[in-house]
């Protein structure tokens, strides 16, 4: 099996409520019917635009949604209708086949299929510094980063997919794909995000502690990171 992760755009003129309801009404049952398995979506809905100050932006436009999911085979030999379903619910996509890595499973609040998982999911694509190389931004990230985004944040889930490949000939040259949940409150408040409520201390620290480490391997000008809402759907097939 193979994982794909696809950002999506919707046209200009449709409106970002409109846009979500048609993802959730058609695509997952597309995708699943075209052999899409353990599928999920990531909206920018209502739901989470008290995060609106946490976006970072490269794309413009930046991307609507995310969807991924795992097939059989991603070649293109065999991704013909899984494409063409995407392709009819949104105005534009870009595909990357990624390696995930589950550092933090989601125990504490499980998806429920065509339900909107509980908190909120940091969707960041992510690249790394040129100047640093992908062989030591790879280690820094595996050996380094991974600890500090446990030990610094309220994250309840963790995912981190690196990219392989692109997969569609226009597709940001992003590295890497991750994902996050938290809960609710550490949209609009920071010591919330960083696991440190009512500890200015543990808050500074975790802070300067995040920030090192990312600026030590990420190009900050060339990601795009997005609030969303999590909607898991598909068999585990």
């Amino acid at each position: 099996m193979e994982k794909v992760v696809c950002a999506l755009w919707r046209a200009e003129d449709e409106p970002r409520e409109r846009f979500n309801e048609r993802l959730l009404a058609g695509l997952p049952q597309a995708l699943t019917a075209a052999g899409a398995s353990r599928g999920r979506l990531n909206l920018r809905d209502a739901a989470v635009e008290p995060a609106a100050g946490l976006v970072q932006q490269w794309q413009a436009p930046q991307q609507d949604a995310v969807v991924q999911f795992w097939l059989p085979s991603a070649n293109a030999r065999f991704r013909g209708e899984v494409d063409a379903a995407i392709a009819a619910h949104c105005h534009r996509f870009a595909a990357w086949l990624v390696c995930e890595s589950t550092i933090i499973a989601n125990r504490d609040h499980p998806p429920v299929a065509g339900q909107r998982t509980w908190g909120w999911s940091q969707a960041s694509f992510i690249t790394f510094r040129a100047d640093v190389g992908r062989d030591a931004a790879l280690r820094h990230w595996h050996s380094h980063h991974t600890r500090v985004a446990i030990e610094t944040q309220s994250n309840f889930e963790y995912v981190q997919n690196a990219v392989l490949r692109p997969l569609t000939d226009d597709a940001p040259a992003y590295d890497a794909f991750v994902e996050e949940c938290f809960p609710a409150e550490a949209m609009t408040d920071p010591a919330a995000f960083f696991d440190a409520q009512g500890d200015a201390e543990r808050f500074k620290a975790n802070l300067a502690a995040m920030m090192e480490s990312c600026h030590a391997f990420l190009d900050f000008g060339r990601n795009d990171i997005i609030p969303s809402s999590q909607f898991d759907f598909g068999s585990e097939a």
